[in-house]
């Protein structure tokens, strides 16, 4: 299957100015504030797009509709945990980084617990990214490698080289603005992609909810308290878990919290950005939903390939090249390549960050010029994004690169949120007692992520009985209990020696 020139010609041009865009804002003059936060001058819009952008990366974009078109909307309830998050971040997060005068989302750990804690939040926060940026380019790269036999080193290369070079020449500006741009390019395709699904049913838009319907696609998962299967509720905790560490110790987040004018400014666009992800989710789950009944009702234009359940991923990527109008799939399919730019090109401008402010200022140099600074950003933006690049093309051939990256994120950030929360709803704990703590939530992270690889066969019963989805979740109450518990025991025992 290939792409017709026009739809060729549609993507080059967009990838083209995508990087010459966000490269023209290297020939601004600017000082590392700048780079990292803007210089606190970006308007509401463009960051509350951007957050929305970070939101969505190419997993989002091809695994939601393929995750509705294999089930149901049991994932949309995800979405649904967002508002609570987003409340949270808006009356207590964006005060507190506000006011920490640092570009670092890890400095308030330093002054909560000590060095250590900066040093670990920042470390794994560094090797979720990697990790992160290597599975968002593999990905990327597999259906199109599926429907247009495009070879998939060659896929990551370009779209990682394309990233690299305007998120390390152009700095958060560069990245807010094309995150911006590419997360209207995204909607937009996606409302086109549902409008001719639905006008193209041969009895008419309504076909759509007859035919899904009957297959009850549109449950949002089982209401019962069973946190062994993909419930509503065990989504919904989750959800807000992984929420929760999105606005509260994420860099990515937090720099968008400083690149506002003001506090306000900053809470209304994380508010904008975090809400709108919710429509455009369900739009996405829609669309799945819409592209079962499409394909129910007429099976003869899905090839035999393509119509086994475990390439339900690959449905939407098909429907984009044989369904949509010459010129629009171009756009769709640069679309897809969008939502996986964003992402990465956050990842990396924030990693740099993280590097300057958490490991070159605080052991290198204190107080380097703005010039020293400018040039450690752009090496460490430069390193990151090659590094994540390999991670990508290592990737290839491994049979669940998902599966690989949800055991590795469980176990590189699981523990920060549990520490973060310890010190944020509790001043009575100490550093030691968040340590051991810490320790303790990280070992369950371990069992749980590791335990269907560790404990098969025989050794089941060593097995976490718990549905993946929870690991976060335990590990981070693990955390919030041991470190309780360690500062009331102490407390009392204090107490008694003082009598």
């Amino acid at each position: 299957m290939n792409l017709s020139l026009v739809d060729l010609i549609v993507f080059a041009v967009y990838m083209i100015a995508i990087v010459l865009f966000g490269v023209s804002f290297s020939f601004k003059k600017r000082t590392s504030e700048d780079y990292t936060t803007g210089g606190g001058r970006l308007p509401t819009w463009a960051i509350g797009m951007s957050i929305f952008a970070t939101f969505v990366s190419s997993i989002s974009f091809l695994a939601l509709p393929g995750n509705a078109y294999l089930s149901n909307w049991n994932g949309f309830v995800f979405s649904l945990s967002i508002p609570l998050a987003a409340i949270v971040a808006v009356v207590f997060f964006v005060p507190l980084y506000r006011n920490m005068q640092s570009e670092s989302a890890y400095f308030y750990l330093e002054k909560r617990f000590g060095l250590w804690a900066r040093i670990y939040a920042s470390v794994f926060y560094l090797l979720t990214q990697l990790a992160r940026m290597g599975t968002i380019l593999y990905l990327l790269a597999l259906p199109l490698n599926v429907l247009f036999g495009w070879n998939i080193p060659m896929i990551i290369s370009i779209t990682g080289i394309c990233v690299i070079i305007y998120a390390t020449l152009g700095g958060i500006e560069a990245v807010v603005w094309t995150d911006a741009i590419q997360g209207i390019v995204l909607i937009t395709g996606a409302i086109a992609c549902l409008l001719i699904i639905l006008f193209d049913m041969p009895d008419g838009p309504w076909q759509v909810f007859d035919i899904a319907d009957k297959s009850n696609k549109f449950s949002l998962g089982s209401f019962d308290f069973d946190f062994t299967q993909s419930t509503f509720w065990l989504i919904l905790v989750y959800g807000l878990f992984i929420n929760m560490q999105n606005f509260g110790v994420d860099q990515s987040y937090i720099q968008r919290y400083l690149s506002a004018k003001t506090e306000r400014e900053a809470q209304k666009s994380t508010l904008f950005g975090s809400l709108l992800y919710i429509p455009v989710s369900l739009l996405f789950f829609f669309i799945g939903t819409s592209l079962y009944s499409y394909y129910q009702a007429m099976p003869e234009l899905l090839p035999s390939n393509l119509q086994g359940l475990e390439n339900a991923d690959k449905i939407f990527p098909y429907f984009i090249v044989t369904a949509l109008p010459t010129g629009i799939t171009g756009l769709l399919i640069a679309s897809i390549f969008a939502a996986g730019m964003s992402t990465i090109s956050t990842s990396i401008n924030s990693s740099a960050t993280v590097i300057l402010a958490d490991h070159y200022k605080r052991y290198i140099k204190k107080n380097p010029t703005s010039k020293q600074s400018m040039r450690v950003l752009i090496i460490a933006s430069s390193i990151m994004g090659g590094i994540g690049l390999v991670v990508g093309l290592a990737l290839n051939g491994v049979e669940s690169a998902l599966d690989a990256w949800w055991a590795l994120a469980s176990i590189f950030s699981g523990g920060i949120l549990g520490l973060f929360l310890l010190g944020f709803i509790s001043r009575k704990v100490q550093s030691s007692q968040a340590a051991i703590g810490v320790l303790c939530g990280i070992i369950v992270i371990i069992w749980m992520s590791l335990s269907p690889i560790l404990f098969t066969g025989s050794f089941i019963k060593y097995g976490s009985p718990f549905h993946a989805n929870l690991t976060i979740v335990l590990g981070t109450l693990t955390i919030l209990i041991v470190g309780f518990i360690l500062s009331y025991f102490f407390k009392n025992k204090q107490a008694g020696d003082n009598k």
